[in-house]
């Protein structure tokens, strides 16, 4: 036996059911009946000669070899899309689909990016995609999207990447707050406040917790909130201040509903990229997109204006 015979429905049959975590619900995703699946995995196992599932009190999940080869059916469908945006682009049907992921901080910005492109690029479609960074590092693993706009790149395997531009994180307080007025506040004044937080997973969060950790700050955690908006509005109704990108709450700094804290070591510079996997092969219009992120978002990227 040789997995030189497994077929692409075999493949897909074991990603399904890795990914729901049973052969029914892989069955139901992909529109054929659980005896079916059933067939699919025992004729791959029998290929490749070993276990490629186990059960867990969670459901089906893969073993070491099984993880090898449902990454392999992500690249075989990845490439496969690669080639129909290809021969479409050479019929001439269309110049291309672009699938982009953002992480939440990055849509205060993208889609007027996106909406400049298009108005260059009427013929290609774009997919968006927004999530928090340990969601959209999870599409760019598995090949969902062509590429993401982020902070820091991930490292859990390898990437090219392109700096858009400069990403300032500041401390929001509602404007009647005490330190509204101070100047020069000592990181070590904030730990008499309530901070409100981003879920875990999120990059807000995680800088969050560093500057709490390197200032010796130790503020009470409040709300734990999965949307910048969410925390915008509890930040305004007084529940506590928040760190957050500049570039989410520039116009309510602007109209006055929010005001930046004057926090020593303030405002956090950190960048926005644009991030693929190093081994994806871009079609033209994927990359015709990279380099007009790479080359024209910073234009895009709301002004953070600091008083002297």
């Amino acid at each position: 036996m040789s997995l030189n015979r497994a077929t692409l429905r075999q493949l897909r049959a074991l990603a399904a059911t890795i990914r729901s975590g049973s052969v029914t619900a892989a069955a139901q995703e992909l529109n054929v009946t659980p005896p079916a699946v059933s067939l699919q995995l025992k004729l791959l196992e029998e290929l490749a000669g070993i276990a490629l599932l186990e059960r867990a009190e969670t459901g089906m999940r893969a073993t070491g070899a099984g993880r090898e080869l449902a990454d392999t059916a992500l690249r075989i469908d990845a490439l496969l899309s690669e080639a129909e945006d290809a021969i479409g682009a050479l019929k001439g049907a269309r110049a291309g689909h672009v699938r982009v992921g953002v992480v939440s901080t990055a849509k205060y910005f993208s889609p007027r990016v996106l909406a400049a492109f298009k108005r260059a690029h009427p013929g290609v479609e774009i997919q968006l995609s927004v999530g928090n960074r340990e969601q959209t590092i999870a599409a760019l693993e598995t090949f969902a999207i062509d590429f993401a706009v982020m902070g820091r790149p991930p490292n859990r395997f390898d990437v090219d990447r392109s700096i858009i531009g400069p990403h300032p994180h500041i401390i929001v307080a509602p404007p009647d707050h005490v330190l509204a007025r101070r100047r020069y506040i000592p990181p070590r004044e904030l730990s008499s406040e309530t901070f409100l937080m981003r879920e875990p997973g999120s990059g807000t969060r995680m800088l969050t917790e560093r500057l709490l950790a390197d200032t010796g700050a130790t503020p009470s955690i409040g709300m734990e909130i999965e949307s910048n908006e969410t925390i915008k509005q509890a930040v305004m109704a007084g529940l506590g201040i928040a760190l957050l990108s500049a570039h989410t709450v520039s116009v309510e700094l602007e109209d006055g509903r929010l005001v930046m804290l004057d926090v020593v070591g303030l405002p956090i510079m950190r960048q926005w990229f644009v991030v693929r996997r190093a081994e994806r092969r871009m079609m033209p219009a994927a990359a015709t997109l990279w380099e007009f992120f790479a080359a024209e978002g910073g234009s895009f990227l709301p002004q953070l204006v600091i008083e002297e």
